[in-house]
């Protein structure tokens, strides 16, 4: 009689009144994983010396990190977000072939209605149809080094933790603006398992 006793307590607590289920977490904002990489690092000694003429920039796939050097020194170790999957960052030797503190992209951005206000996120110049009354407005790309004649390059952006981007290789506004006042139209870009 125990048995079957113990047996019937047994079942009715894995099928009577359950616990409640845990309060599920909030969805984390961008800011909290931005913050997951460690924030840029500046030599202010090295910093002093840098000149558009003397810096190279090299960009560590692995480590998410984007380096302003002089020879084998680094002036500034800074977080980026590079292409994903599919999307994947150029790599090898590569030179910067333009600058524009302002450039907007010219495949990936919003459509807006004519008093500026957004009708659709997130989309593609190639792939989506402008609704009725919009037109295409490229994202921002802040502070940007182009690096190759399809337009990837180094900018500001959304920093995850991760790469995450089109292509390009994304910064933090700080980051970004360092990098393009300390270089010029031909400087040496690396990028590759740094």
């Amino acid at each position: 009689m125990t048995v079957l006793t113990s047996s019937v307590n047994g079942q009715f607590r894995l099928f009577g009144p359950r616990s409640p289920k845990p309060t599920p977490q909030p969805m984390r904002k961008a800011s909290e994983l931005i913050s997951r990489q460690p924030p840029l690092k500046v030599n202010q000694s090295l910093l002093k010396q840098a000149t558009p003429d003397n810096t190279h920039i090299v960009v560590s796939i692995p480590k998410q990190r984007a380096y302003l050097m002089i020879e084998d020194q680094v002036v500034a170790d800074g977080p980026i977000s590079s292409g994903r999957r599919g999307h994947e960052s150029p790599t090898g030797h590569l030179h910067v072939l333009e600058k524009d503190p302002n450039h907007h992209s010219n495949l990936y951005g919003d459509f807006v209605d004519s008093s500026g206000r957004l009708v659709r996120a997130g989309v593609s110049a190639r792939i989506d149809s402008a609704p009725s009354g919009t037109h295409f407005a490229g994202a921002p790309m802040r502070w940007f080094l182009r690096l190759t004649e399809e337009g990837v390059g180094m900018h500001v952006g959304i920093l995850p933790g991760y790469p995450a981007s089109h292509g390009c290789i994304r910064q933090s506004a700080d980051g970004a603006k360092l990098f393009y006042d300390h270089v010029k139209v031909g400087t040496p870009v690396d990028v590759g398992d740094y």
